[in-house]
């Protein structure tokens, strides 16, 4: 399974940044709390001994430190990386790590265009306006346009 993160690394849409927000969730009547990996618009990598199979559809509360309330978000597992599945023999910085990719998923357009601005705001915040406007080839401009 390692291997299809590494793909699925490959086709990502959306630039990633790496950020560590505390994630909880509940499967079959137990009370999950595991940190992210990183995120950007389309979805999230949640670090986890435990992933969920993929397929799983699933609401968790992301916790964002400037927000008073967490997020309440529903996900679908896209990808895992089983602990069984990571190639002991690569040196430990090359390791792929255990967890599950997640792709957000939205009732309505609004809750979509929320989540994009938060994660804007969560690039800007920790990387400036005109990196993160870069990494989200926006040539620079902060109004959205490109």
């Amino acid at each position: 399974m390692a291997d299809d993160a590494d793909q699925n690394d490959n086709r990502r849409e959306d630039p990633r940044r790496a950020i560590e927000l505390k994630v909880e969730y509940k499967r079959l009547n137990k009370f999950f709390a595991d940190f992210t990996k990183n995120i950007c618009k389309g979805g999230t990598f949640i670090k986890t001994s435990k992933p969920l199979d993929i397929g799983t559809r699933f609401v968790f509360k992301l916790y964002i430190p400037k927000l008073e309330e967490p997020l309440r978000l529903q996900g679908e597992v896209k990808w895992v990386v089983r602990e069984e599945d990571i190639d002991m023999s690569l040196p430990r910085d090359e390791r792929p790590e255990s967890g599950m990719g997640i792709r957000f998923l939205y009732k309505v357009d609004q809750e979509r265009a929320d989540l994009e601005h938060l994660v804007e705001n969560l690039m800007v915040d920790s990387l400036g306006q005109l990196l993160s406007s870069k990494l989200m080839g926006k040539g620079g401009r902060s109004d959205g346009q490109k």
